[in-house]
């Protein structure tokens, strides 16, 4: 049997017990492990091992793992067919995945309205609202806000560790890289810029004689535009959707990370965890690139 598909092990330590149960895992399910390697970096532990399963187990052995997991470690099932890809195309969401922050309650915050915004914001990243109706309403309260808040609000703004390592990786392989926002241009455009990103887009906060208005101009970046970003740029690429990464951690990042070759839940919402292809849960963004194997 040909060794189609990788387990990657990550976590901030990886102790030789939690290795060994996902060894018994492996084993238990009837899959060979045909090879094995051990790195990672200062701050976090990575074991891989190659499989001798075909690609056709890959779900299982998801569950099997994610069943068995032991806390402070997660295992993701990766096609070889990816990870040996000589392009690749990585996609993130921005808010809470490539940054820190939710820019949105950063503005909010300027117009005194932080906490009633976070818990907007925090419902529509559970699924439980409507994304582009609850972008408007939290929009709707920057209205007279002026325009210099939002220079504030990107002097605010810190990549997730290990986003810049992540995207110097890829770019240096030869890959692609780009990011698509339920956020606003104004915040994300200098970001795009500084990393060199291949794509990007996100909303645009409307901004009339130097004030906000509390309205965005055209359709609102949703669930639905976020995979229609995806497919439209890996083919105008010419990278297959099997050679892709998505990396999100809301609802609306769902459609996404179901159409990539890998979807992966960074630090996410419970209901995005529990059907990502992968999860990691510990604040390095870099991970990816093990998983990935860039």
């Amino acid at each position: 049997m040909t060794s189609n598909l990788a387990a990657v092990s990550y976590g901030v330590h990886l102790s030789p017990e939690s290795l060994q149960n996902v060894r018994k895992v492996l084993a238990d399910a009837g899959v060979a492990v045909s090879s094995e390697s051990q790195g990672g970096n200062e701050r976090f532990d990575v074991f891989t091992a190659g499989l001798d399963a075909g690609v056709d187990a890959t779900a299982a052995l998801r569950r099997e793992l994610a069943a068995a997991a032991r806390p402070g470690m997660d295992t993701a099932i990766v096609p070889e067919g990816l990870r040996n890809a000589s392009r690749k195309f990585l996609i993130m969401d921005v808010d809470s995945t490539l940054i820190q922050q939710e820019v949105i309650e950063l503005l909010a915050a300027h117009a005194g309205k932080r906490e009633e915004v976070a818990a907007v914001t925090e419902a529509a990243m559970r699924g439980e609202l409507d994304f582009a109706q609850s972008l408007h309403a939290r929009v709707a309260v920057l209205a007279g806000l002026p325009v210099d808040v939002v220079d504030s609000v990107r002097r605010e703004v810190r990549l997730s560790l290990g986003a810049a390592e992540l995207v110097a990786a890829f770019k240096e392989a030869g890959h692609i890289v780009a990011v698509v926002s339920g956020g606003f241009n104004q915040i994300l455009r200098p970001i795009a810029v500084d990393l060199g990103l291949d794509h990007w887009i996100a909303n645009e906060l409307e901004i009339v004689d130097g004030v906000l208005t509390g309205k965005v101009l055209g359709a609102v970046i949703d669930r639905a535009a976020k995979e229609k970003y995806l497919r439209e740029w890996a083919a105008a690429e010419g990278i297959s959707l099997e050679h892709t990464i998505a990396v999100g951690d809301g609802a609306n990042d769902l459609d996404m990370l179901g159409a990539a070759g890998i979807g992966i839940a960074f630090n996410a919402k419970p209901a995005v965890r529990a059907v990502a292809d992968a999860a990691i849960n510990m604040p390095y963004l870099d991970a990816v690139r093990h998983i990935a194997n860039v």
